[in-house]
């Protein structure tokens, strides 16, 4: 009987995958999750993804504060990073495609994992930045008597 190939993606392989391309990314590759992130964003509203998706609207509101310079407290390389991974989400057919039944999300999940992992500090204090800049326009608009 044949023997069976087993289809092995690991922790280190999407850490290396995140490392080895964030070296590569480009503003076009940073236009193109803006481009492309109501996309990204609806591939994490169903199945193994969707744990994720308060994360996943944190990093593309990350790359979008970023690419329209209203935050720029953070590495290019964390940005990067950040940018690999959502393009690795978006491509149905990365190391294990998408369409394999069970198993063709797990590549994308231990991507999107790592890279959290990777940029955790990061997201925190942008998140933090976030949060002021909203309670300080609430309060902007309370005062001028604007809504929000």
């Amino acid at each position: 009987m044949p023997q069976e190939k087993k289809i092995k993606f690991t922790h280190e392989d999407a850490a290396n995958t995140i490392k080895g391309n964030a070296k590569k990314v480009t503003e076009i590759d940073l236009e193109k999750v803006i481009n492309n992130s109501e996309k990204i964003f609806n591939k994490f509203k169903y199945g193994p993804l969707e744990r994720f998706i308060d994360d996943a609207k944190l990093l593309i509101s990350i790359v979008k504060d970023y690419w329209h310079k209203r935050y720029r407290e953070i590495p290019f390389g964390s940005i990067a990073a950040i940018v690999v991974a959502l393009l690795y989400v978006l491509n149905p057919f990365d190391i294990i495609p998408d369409f394999i039944p069970v198993i063709g999300h797990v590549d994308d999940i231990a991507v999107i994992g790592i890279c959290l992992k990777m940029v955790e500090k990061d997201l925190y204090k942008y998140n933090q930045w976030k949060t002021m800049n909203f309670h300080n326009a609430l309060s902007n608009n309370a005062s001028t008597g604007k809504q929000a």
